[in-house]
């Protein structure tokens, strides 16, 4: 991908932002048409049931993992330059992470990334959510939070100061990222056709992991590219979320990938619910379902940033590459939001359930 002359053109940061404007509009795009949602997949899971949802996941993941390995294998893209594998990656965080980010998505019906396309479509109760995911994940980043964050993902790290690609760690060969996708992939097809997904329901589930390994080649472009040093990484909801809020907070805020992946997956499902007639101001059902949302997008804030990423960003992204941290923190979610809707939902024990929908 010579992107050379776009460089020459607007300068470094304005593509960057370019590119993250593209990628946000194609998984908006993609996600609002597909329902694409961890949670929905977890409480699936929870009640004994391999339905829609479950198939729309097992498809955005297996395919985010071909396209991938795919370009790794073509040289379009280098694993061992992913920010996430470059970095120390955390067991603690990502177990204690994990468990708070799937308690979360529970508690505020959907994940960060889901949030996002629901408010585009007018839902109000994802507009405030996902407001109240930004602050406190800005809070743990480099805020108050920050120091009970950092302390908790020291406890049990990654040894020589970077991540653990899976794969290399178990000795097994290149092909075998690739193998693992197309497994995956079979199993959410043999799903789709025994619940009877339709065919575009499927196409726009395979568009989000398409858009997750577009973002890992453009950010390699541009890391090639560009003079000054520019993050190898692809979509991910939690740290872009706490930074595009600080950008339109600060003066004189630098343009980026993450600056332009958030308004891109807002126009993307916000354009595709229009077009689709799906427009619709939706509020809160009372007190105690506004409570239950703002508690969950904080815990997803907090967990997200202990995690490396959200549901999209460890769950997806993280795992299309095998981080090891990642997919530890996709385990703990799955962990996290199948006892939240045990206890919240499914007994009852702590709030009335809510029948809005996700």
């Amino acid at each position: 991908m010579d992107i050379v002359p776009l460089l020459e053109a607007i300068g470094e940061p304005e593509t960057a932002a370019l590119a993250g404007l593209l990628v946000g509009m194609i998984f908006g795009i993609a996600a609002q048409r597909s329902r694409f949602c961890l949670r929905a997949a977890t409480v699936e899971f929870a009640r004994g049931v391999l339905g829609t949802r479950m198939s729309v996941w097992l498809l955005t993941f297996s395919t985010a993992v071909v396209w991938t390995q795919a370009a790794e294998l073509f040289g379009l893209i280098s694993t061992d330059d992913a920010r996430i594998m470059a970095v120390p990656g955390s067991y603690s965080g990502a177990i204690i992470g994990g468990l708070m980010f799937g308690v979360g998505m529970v508690l505020a019906r959907g994940c960060s990334g889901r949030l996002l396309v629901l408010a585009a479509t007018g839902n109000l109760r994802s507009v405030v959510s996902g407001l109240v995911f930004a602050v406190v994940a800005q809070m743990s980043l480099s805020g108050w939070l920050a120091p009970l964050r950092n302390g908790i993902a020291a406890l049990w790290t990654t040894p020589n100061g970077t991540n653990i690609h899976l794969l290399d760690a178990l000795g097994l060969p290149d092909l075998t990222g690739l193998f693992v996708g197309i497994v995956t992939a079979s199993i959410a097809l043999f799903l789709s056709w025994k619940n009877r997904v339709s065919p575009q329901t499927l196409f726009m589930a395979s568009g989000v992991g398409f858009a997750v390994a577009l973002g890992w080649v453009a950010t390699t472009s541009l890391a090639a590219a560009s003079f000054d040093p520019v993050p190898v990484v692809s979509a991910t909801f939690t740290g872009p979320s706490a930074n595009t809020l600080m950008f339109f907070l600060t003066p004189n805020a630098t343009l980026d990938f993450d600056i332009g992946l958030i308004p891109g997956a807002f126009i993307g499902a916000f354009l595709a619910a229009a077009w689709a007639g799906e427009l619709k101001i939706q509020g809160f059902d009372g007190p105690r379902t506004m409570r239950r949302s703002m508690v969950g997008a904080a815990f997803m804030g907090m967990g997200g940033m202990l995690a490396g990423g959200c549901a999209i960003g460890a769950g997806v992204t993280g795992g299309s590459v095998f981080a090891l941290t990642a997919l530890l923190a996709l385990f703990f979610m799955w962990i996290g939001a199948v006892i939240a809707d045990l206890v919240v939902d499914q007994k009852g024990w702590i709030c009335a359930t809510t029948t809005e929908p996700a």
